[in-house]
């Protein structure tokens, strides 16, 4: 246990052991079986671990391949050039200690990621707030943040709402939800008094990252992810990225692992119905094909999860909890990925990553040509340039070219020089997969454990105290699926590590901070 104290309280910002691991034999009883159903981050998360205690693992993905929303799709241009398309930029931040541990098995020193340096928010009007050159532990990256930012003055400070900020700094896994849940982000902001200025470049850009609009997204979750991002995070707003793309990097290696460990995986196979049978579980592809185990993990996004409950009805009836959490989970809005291949660079002082703040349609622009090996070999051999622009949360309705092109035009505002490359190529799409957090949502939102007999959730929709969120939520979440297994068989467990539980100026110690 960490000195007791003010001093400690804000300086004994570190990782712990959420859950040490072992506790048991190293492997299961022969025999032992798991159907896990998505082969996305939370899946092949759940995947690796049994499948490394002797556990008889079948993944089921209903896409031609493995990711998820972190998947990656050929195309070729018209010049012939194959180039692997991401389903869209995503940030490794350094405290997703779960999934990075899961992407050490096919890389134990993380070669595959590189650090993405700085991380500017962008506004037409006003100078860039850069995040990605604080301090990494709190409370120094939170005064250095005060001390540099152009956006929030210390005069500012003096006009806050203290009493409604203080609920930023006092994250509690219970008592955050319970007093928090009911309300908006948006009413938390606007009660925060804060200039529209420091709002909007250091707030507004933040919550929208989740992929949901402020007036629909629980204040409680924004103060959970304030936390797990910033407040209570020993490794800083730094992140990395894979300098490949995702199937190349990631993908393809795990699938090779999973596959010497004896996991057997069917990606193009969709599940349609699930029941439960006497020796366990059965689960019914478009096919007509049927796989049994003792065991089920679900990994598959809220509308997936959502269809295969509706078709389930013997499910239903089994779990009726279950069913219920199920069917209020909610969807957030639409997002939007553009890929364009231009006729010529921006200005080469322009970050890999930036986030965008207070555009119609665009939320980041990403620099694949400086980032990733594909786009960068085209834009040299082309003189040309690779950018993604992502919408995280766009209005229903509108075509993904449509969408493209209206972000395209925001970039120009931002980078004029835009204006002047022409556009070789463009691939556009619109989703609509990532998990609502609507206000009072949170007590009915389902968790790992279920009230049906062997049968876990996991996905970064799922409900978990350990703060986490994202890419990070999905690997914790297929990790805790797999040691609720591993325990039934008397197996030894995974570790899992978390950032600190508690925020900064919460009163209730315990012996993990």
């Amino acid at each position: 246990m960490a000195p007791s104290g003010w001093l400690s309280r804000l300086t004994g910002v570190r990782p712990e052991r959420a859950e040490p691991g072992a506790g048991g034999p190293a492997g299961v009883p022969d025999g032992v079986d798991a159907l896990v159903v998505g082969g996305g981050i939370a899946g092949i998360s759940a995947a690796v671990v049994l499948a490394e205690r002797g556990v008889r693992v079948t993944v089921l993905e209903g896409r031609p391949g493995l990711g998820g929303r972190l998947d990656t799709r050929p195309e070729r241009l018209a010049d012939g050039t194959p180039q692997p398309v991401d389903h869209g930029f995503h940030a490794f931040f350094r405290q997703y200690y779960n999934w990075r541990s899961i992407l050490r098995r096919i890389d134990p020193a993380l070669r595959l990621l590189r650090p993405v340096a700085g991380y500017p928010v962008l506004h037409t009007g006003w100078p860039a707030e850069e995040f990605g050159r604080l301090p990494a532990a709190p409370p120094w990256s939170l005064l250095a943040l005060v001390a540099r930012s152009p956006s929030l003055r210390l005069r500012d400070l003096y006009r806050m709402d203290g009493r409604a900020a203080l609920p930023l700094l006092a994250y509690h896994p219970v008592r955050s939800y319970a007093e928090l849940d009911g309300t908006t982000a948006e009413e938390l902001l606007d009660a925060l008094r804060l200039p529209d200025r420091a709002r909007a470049m250091l707030f507004e850009v933040f919550s929208h990252s989740f992929f949901n609009h402020e007036a629909e997204l629980s204040a409680a979750e924004l103060v959970a992810s304030f936390h797990f991002y910033f407040l209570g995070n020993p490794e800083g707003l730094a992140f990395d990225a894979p300098d490949r793309d995702y199937e190349s990097a990631i993908w393809r290696p795990l699938a090779g692992y999973l596959d010497r460990l004896g996991t057997r995986i069917h990606t193009g196979t969709p599940v349609t119905a699930l029941r439960p049978d006497d020796a366990g579980w059965v689960a019914e592809t478009d096919s007509g094909q049927r796989h049994r185990a003792r065991y089920l993990v679900l990994a598959v996004d809220p509308p997936a999860l959502t269809r295969l409950l509706a078709g389930s009805p013997e499910l239903a009836a089994t779990a009726p909890v279950l069913a219920g959490r199920v069917a209020g989970l909610g969807t957030g809005p639409p997002y939007a990925v553009a890929r364009y291949w231009l006729g010529g660079d921006v200005a080469a002082d322009r970050a890999v990553f930036s986030g965008v703040s207070r555009q119609p349609t665009l939320d980041s622009v990403t620099l694949y040509h400086r980032l990733e090996a594909e786009a960068g070999r085209w834009a040299e051999r082309t003189g040309g340039s690779v950018l993604e622009l992502h919408a995280y949360a766009c209005p229903a309705g509108v075509p993904a070219p449509e969408l493209a092109e209206r972000m395209r035009a925001e970039l120009v505002g931002l980078w004029p020089e835009v204006a002047g490359l022409p556009v070789r190529e463009s691939r556009s799409r619109i989703e609509r997969q990532a998990p609502a957090f609507r206000p009072g949502d949170h007590a009915d939102r389902p968790g790992v454990l279920t009230d049906a007999d062997g049968l876990y959730l996991a996905g970064d929709g799922i409900r978990t105290e350990l703060p986490s969120a994202l890419m990070e939520r999905a690997a914790l979440t297929g990790v805790l699926a797999a040691n609720h297994i591993l325990r039934r068989e008397g197996a030894g467990t995974e570790p899992v590590r978390s950032i600190r539980r508690y925020g900064l100026l919460t009163r209730h110690r315990t012996d993990h901070d």
